[in-house]
């Protein structure tokens, strides 16, 4: 085996808490010091990478590999995955007085979704650190990803899900050779199975947040988006928020670039948006001071599966973000969701998950109000597909 090595400036893990640091070698979940979410720190420093590096490269996220944690080339488990489109989208924007509004498509990843992104990261190490399994909770899409990464490691991957998903999500993880497992409830639900079936420490859990490779993937959507702008960002990000490692990966990013030199220092970053589902809605409860946080929180099913996650680890990062970025937050019902999904589809062609739909239907309300005002521009980033939705959506049109 080549032990040839790739450019990674990887340092440290960072407890999200505390700010102690880990040595990034072997298999890590939650800090030991907070029970909190790890997070990869690299010795980035101004001009340590240029920009003008990545001319030459290929276009996925493989391509920021300076600022990935996967050391050995060899390792790297990829599908394609990132460099998805930022379309402009001015027919929509234009019809509700958002004229610079953009859309980036991440349905158009691997297994049809932005969770291509952390997936392949995720695997790439746990294959890097010597795993032969992982394990996953999921209300549908990382499932996928995970069951097809592993696949392409020649690595075991269990699944458990929501027994209410759309058989689309299910039939796809059977298809790569997944173990599925069914259970009745949401995903904090299929994560009390996975601590019940993992209490060897058998499987590498790659739960949301519970290790600290995911978010590493998903940031990668937040280099994309300076690159693709020429290095300048959008005033406001509207983002579909379940578990939030996106959010928490694309705000990542720009405070990355910014030490690499790649963001103006005195550039501003743009206003975070956490939009969720009213069926599933814990960030927002929180935010608006609604209760303390969402330990306790109860949801239910949305039509939009992916944010259907109640109680997220990561709630004080994403809490953290919103605020930072003087964000806000705010819940959709499943019809303007619905709505939402039509009006991207018959105005622009484009046929985006619920989660999408949500993300509209948001930046519309958000408008009418004034919070977004008309010389801003605005970004919506898909998460996924709506192909794997169609069980929910049938009869919707």
């Amino acid at each position: 085996m080549s032990t040839h090595s790739t450019p990674s400036l990887l340092r440290d893990l960072r407890c999200a808490n505390c700010g102690k640091t880990y040595s990034p070698l072997g298999r890590h979940t939650l800090s030991d010091c907070c029970q909190a979410p790890l997070l990869c720190d690299y010795g980035l420093y101004p001009d340590r990478i240029a920009k003008a590096d990545l001319r030459s490269r290929p276009y996925s996220l493989w391509r920021y590999e300076e600022v990935l944690p996967v050391f050995r080339p060899e390792n790297r488990i990829s599908l394609g995955e990132g460099w998805t489109p930022l379309l402009p989208v001015h027919r929509l924007g234009n019809s509700y007085g958002i004229p610079r509004l953009v859309l980036k498509d991440e349905g158009l990843n691997p297994t049809g979704s932005f969770k291509a992104r952390g997936l392949s990261l995720a695997v790439s190490k746990a294959k890097e650190n010597g795993e032969k399994a992982c394990i996953i909770p999921t209300a549908g899409n990382a499932g996928v990803a995970l069951a097809a990464y592993c696949a392409r490691a020649g690595m075991e991957a269990v699944v458990v899900m929501p027994r209410h998903t759309p058989e689309a999500f299910q039939e796809e993880c059977k298809a790569y050779g997944a173990r599925l497992i069914l259970i009745d409830g949401l995903i904090n639900d299929c994560a009390a199975k996975v601590r019940e079936m993992n209490r060897q420490a058998d499987y590498f859990d790659v739960s949301t947040l519970k290790e600290p490779y995911r978010v590493e993937g998903k940031k990668t959507m937040g280099y994309e988006i300076a690159e693709q702008m020429n290095w300048q960002v959008p005033d406001v990000i509207l983002y579909p928020t379940g578990g939030g490692t996106g959010l928490i990966g694309i705000w990542k990013a720009f405070h990355e670039m910014k030490k690499l030199g790649w963001l103006a220092p005195d550039l501003p970053l743009p206003r975070m948006v956490a939009v969720q589902a009213e069926q599933c809605c814990p960030i927002v409860e929180t935010f608006l001071g609604k209760q303390s946080n969402s330990k306790q929180y109860v949801g239910k099913p949305t039509l939009a599966n992916g944010l259907a996650v109640p109680r997220p680890i990561g709630e004080p990062l994403m809490l953290d973000i919103l605020r930072e970025s003087e964000g806000t937050a705010l819940a959709i019902s499943d019809h303007e969701m619905v709505r939402g999904v039509q009006e991207i589809a018959r105005q622009e062609g484009i046929f985006v998950a619920p989660e999408g739909g949500a993300i509209w239907a948001a930046a519309k309300t958000l408008r009418q109000l004034g919070w977004i005002r008309p010389d801003e521009q605005v970004l919506l980033l898909n998460t996924g597909s709506s192909q794997k939705y169609l069980e929910n959506l049938k009869g919707s049109w």
